[in-house]
């Protein structure tokens, strides 16, 4: 199968083309750089049946000639922190909706019929219903990036409709391991890098979150496009489990052997559209016999140990700091 990925340099992204290739599949990579990395793809770069395409989502007449002669597109690339949408309002729109528009024209004309798309968990908004099934009813949005998200997902339904395609919607929870670029546990990390005795969390850091690691995350997105044949098929991605915040930062600090005194900007929401309580109902994956490996905490240590393994040897308060703002969770 010749595989074409969006966004394929960065976290998620790379993940899953290396494997792709250790499956046997052709890969063309797609991504603008912005966020990515070309040092993520370091394993496949070389690779006889990889290929790199520097492009941006949001040309559409590039998109139809990289995509040409491909038979599924896997579409990661987004704007993927939900944190700033209320600063630029149109970065959501443009690079969730906008960009999913593109990606599917660009299917219709070169005859893709199938994909698989990055979702997010945050399309729920605050539920009333805990674990949050795929089925749940719809409440207000409550972040312009699940919105986005929301309304991409609308948009491939319809071309499954309209144009025959088959849809993969994977709606994940907040994903954790090597390469992971941005979230609570980085922030954290880089605080306390930069100085060990304090860290400052916004929140009162009780919220609840739910995680997943990035190889366990790759494993449902391959088994469920290879299992489920539906016209539409969701899935929501993420563990049976939870942490709140205090507790992910307790672990962090035993892994980097610190003791930091915690401040609590206070209140149950970190930012506008964060939200309190995050699980997902995942029975769905698991019916097709999918499960999480590794626990919440483990996903947090190993994402540490990758962490200081690129920082090198040094001590927590001599490390480098790329962003020192600390936020209670993704």
């Amino acid at each position: 199968m010749h595989c074409f990925v969006t966004g394929a340099a960065g976290f998620i992204g790379s993940h899953l083309v290396e494997k792709l290739l250790a499956a046997g599949h052709v890969v063309t990579a797609y991504d603008n750089l912005s966020t990515g990395a070309l040092t993520n793809l370091d394993g496949a770069i070389s690779h006889p049946r990889f290929r790199f395409c520097t492009g941006d989502v949001l040309d559409l007449s590039n998109l139809r000639q990289e995509m040409s002669g491909v038979d599924f597109v896997f579409h990661l690339a987004a704007n993927a922190d939900v944190r700033f949408g209320t600063e630029q309002p149109r970065k959501d729109l443009e690079q969730n909706t906008i960009a999913t528009w593109n990606v599917l024209e660009a299917m219709r004309t070169c005859g893709v019929r199938r994909i698989a798309f990055s979702s997010t968990g945050s399309i729920y908004g605050e539920p009333d219903i805990f674990p949050t099934p795929e089925s749940c009813p719809f409440p207000r949005q409550t972040s312009l990036y699940g919105a986005s998200k929301l309304a991409a997902e609308g948009l491939i339904t319809a071309y499954c409709e309209g144009f025959g395609f088959q849809a993969y919607i994977f709606r994940f929870v907040s994903i954790l391991g090597p390469r992971y670029s941005h979230g609570h546990v980085i922030d954290f990390y880089r605080q306390l890098r930069e100085h060990p005795d304090r860290l400052f969390v916004l929140g009162n850091g009780n919220q609840r979150k739910s995680y997943l690691y990035v190889d366990d995350c790759i494993r449902a997105i391959l088994k469920a496009i290879r299992i489920a044949d539906n016209k539409v098929n969701i899935f929501n991605l993420g563990s049976d489990e939870t942490c709140c915040v205090d507790d992910s930062i307790g672990w962090i600090c035993e892994a980097l052997k610190v003791e930091p005194t915690i401040e609590h900007s206070g209140g149950e929401r970190g930012w506008i559209g964060d939200s309190p309580l995050i699980l997902l109902d995942c029975s769905k994956i698991r019916s097709i016999g999918w499960m999480p490996t590794l626990t919440i905490r483990e996903s947090v240590r190993q994402t540490i140990e990758f962490l200081l393994r690129e920082s090198g040897p040094g001590s927590c308060a001599t490390g480098a700091v790329e962003n020192a703002l600390a936020v209670a969770a993704k």
